[in-house]
Order: C-alpha cells, then sequence, then structure tokens
C-alpha cells in the first residue's frame, strides 16, 4: 500500500485516496484451477494486508441491489417519521430497533433487523419485507461462499469456519442506515470509529461518500465502491479464530463533505449466539501465543452495549495481549 500523500493535516477527517483490493467472487469457484489459485491468492493477501475488500462479480442480481436501495430510501421517507418510530428500542431483545442519533455526535437514522436465523423485517411500505429477505438471502449464500473461500486461503479444507462458528445456524444482522447531507447534520461525524463483530461485514450503498478505514499502518483510507460491488470487511470473531492473523479493522463514517443524503446497508454475519470462540488451535504455538480469551458471540454483544453494532469492540474485552 503507498502512503498517503493528499492527506490534510489540519483536517481531523481528512483521508486519503488509496486502493483498496478487488476480489472476484466468481473466480473463487473457478473450474479452471489457475484462476481460482490467483483469486484464493487476492482474498488471502486482502485478508492478511488490509483486512477488507470490494467483492465483484458475485451471486447478488443487480435489480436485487437495486430494489434493496430503493426500498430503504422509501423506508426513510420524511413524511413517515413517525411510523418508524413504532420501531424505537424497547430492550436488547428487540428484533427489529429504530433509532435516531442514538449517540452523542452522532448523524443517522437506522433500522436494525435480526436477519438470521429468522427474519424480522417491517411490514411498510408495501412489498419492503419480501425485497429484505431477497436481499437477505442471497448476501447469506455470499456469506457461506466466502467462508469457504477464507477457509482455503488458511489452508484448511473449506468446511472449516463454517463449523468453527456455526454458521448454519449463524446470527446475522442487517443495519439500514441514512445519513443526511451536511446541510442537516450535527458535526461531521456520521458514526464514530469502531470495529464489528462477526465473522464478516457487507456493505452495500447508494453513493459513495464518508466511509473511511483505518488501514494497518495507520493511515484512513476513503471507500469508493465500484458500481454493484460489495464492501467486505473482517469481523472481531474470525480475528478471534486466527489469533490475529487476519484482523478486524477499525472504520467510521464522516457526513462532514457530503452534499445529498447517502444509504447504506450493512450485514453482520456472526456465528452462532452460544457458540463459543477463541483462538483455533492450529493459530497458537511458542512464537505466537493465545491473544484472546475465549468468549460467546452473544457476550460479545452485550459487551458491545447489547447492541450489534457499537463504537465499543468486544475485542478490547477478549484481549489477554
Amino acid at each position: 500500500m503507498a502512503e498517503c500523500s493528499d492527506v490534510d493535516d489540519a483536517d481531523p477527517y481528512s483521508a486519503c485516496d488509496d486502493e483498496i483490493p478487488t476480489v472476484d467472487y466468481s473466480l473463487l469457484f473457478s473450474n479452471n484451477p489457475n484462476q481460482q489459485l490467483h483469486a484464493l491468492q487476492c482474498l488471502r493477501h486482502a485478508c492478511l494486508e488490509y483486512g477488507f475488500f470490494y467483492l465483484v462479480n458475485h451471486s447478488i442480481p443487480d435489480e436485487v441491489h437495486e430494489n434493496m436501495l430503493k426500498g430503504i430510501s422509501d423506508f426513510f421517507n420524511e413524511t413517515t417519521l413517525d411510523e418508524r418510530k413504532i420501531y424505537s428500542k424497547k430492550s436488547p431483545s428487540d428484533k427489529m430497533r429504530w433509532e435516531l442519533n442514538s449517540y452523542s455526535g452522532e448523524n443517522r437514522e437506522y433500522l436494525k433487523v435480526v436477519a438470521h436465523p429468522q427474519y424480522h423485517f417491517p411490514s411498510k411500505p408495501s412489498g419492503f419485507s419480501k425485497t429484505l429477505e431477497e436481499y437477505g438471502k442471497a448476501m447469506r449464500r455470499v456469506e457461506i461462499g466466502l467462508a469457504r473461500a477464507v477457509s482455503k486461503t488458511l489452508g484448511f479444507e473449506e468446511q472449516f469456519i463454517e463449523k468453527e462458528l456455526e454458521l448454519k445456524s449463524g446470527f446475522d444482522v442487517m443495519a439500514m442506515n441514512l445519513y443526511p447531507p451536511n446541510a442537516k447534520s450535527n458535526g461531521a461525524v456520521g458514526l464514530s470509529e469502531h470495529t464489528d463483530p462477526g465473522f464478516i461485514i457487507s456493505l452495500i450503498q447508494d453513493i459513495n461518500g464518508g466511509l473511511q478505514i483505518l488501514s494497518h499502518k495507520g493511515n484512513w483510507i476513503n471507500a469508493y465502491i465500484p458500481h454493484h460491488a460489495i464492501l467486505i470487511q473482517l469481523g472481531d470473531q474470525l480475528e478471534i479464530l486466527t489469533n490475529g492473523m487476519y484482523k478486524s479493522h477499525i472504520h467510521r463514517v464522516i457526513v462532514g463533505n457530503n452534499k445529498v443524503q447517502r444509504i447504506s446497508v450493512v450485514g453482520i454475519h456472526g456465528p452462532s449466539l452460544d457458540k463459543l470462540i477463541s483462538p483455533s488451535t492450529q493459530f497458537v504455538d511458542e512464537e505466537h501465543p493465545k491473544k484472546y480469551r475465549e468468549m460467546t458471540f452473544k457476550e460479545s454483544l452485550v459487551v458491545n452495549g447489547d447492541d450489534e453494532i457499537d463504537v465499543q469492540s468486544s475485542l478490547e474485552k477478549a484481549r489477554l495481549v
């Protein structure tokens, strides 16, 4: 990764336009051995050196992608704000949760729903529930495919991560976010610095601008997601499982330069809630001591304040060294 040369040191939210790696999902399963090997090498490099990448040529149809973003835009219609308030947070066990600027300094309206093992979607606007379910099922197929590919990059059989994290009964959360234009925001920050729990995190959006990721070199990078691509970030539980080999990276959302509103869909794709996650023995030896304590996925969510996506990271509570 090149050093950032376009950062304004006087601006605390300035970031560079460095390159983020791209992984071709279709080639990860190519019948051509050379193509598949090259794609897996690209994936391994992205996981080792970045912790995030753009996923292209995935199996989610463009129509599903577009319908999802349009449905969310309709849901966040300014005229239906009172209707959305029925999903306001009441307890940590809520299957659907709506909030507006839930943290001091935050500029975000969002709806979070449980998307697996059961689906819990709002009934309005008409057809929105069906759109969410269609996208959720398609994204879950991509999640399982990536679990198998990532397992191969680690040198294991393709079922390794599925088994270790019990992904078939995994707990998935979908967060739909509306970030206001800077003219309507209260400050520059849309969402503060954080990492996310889970195996992987997926993100699609309607327009570019605002999302920044902290590289392993300590540089903030602007994420400009290619059209119909998915941004994939590695989650906290994958970092714990691999004893820090594949790292979950800090990211944030800045709205200070947004001239128009931005919509994003974030998927937290996690293990089974009661699955104890700790560094696998294959990643622990005298030179690589155990870095994290054992913790269930449910515990990690509780550490995050009973919230699936929070500014606090459960990694810090799990860290031993």
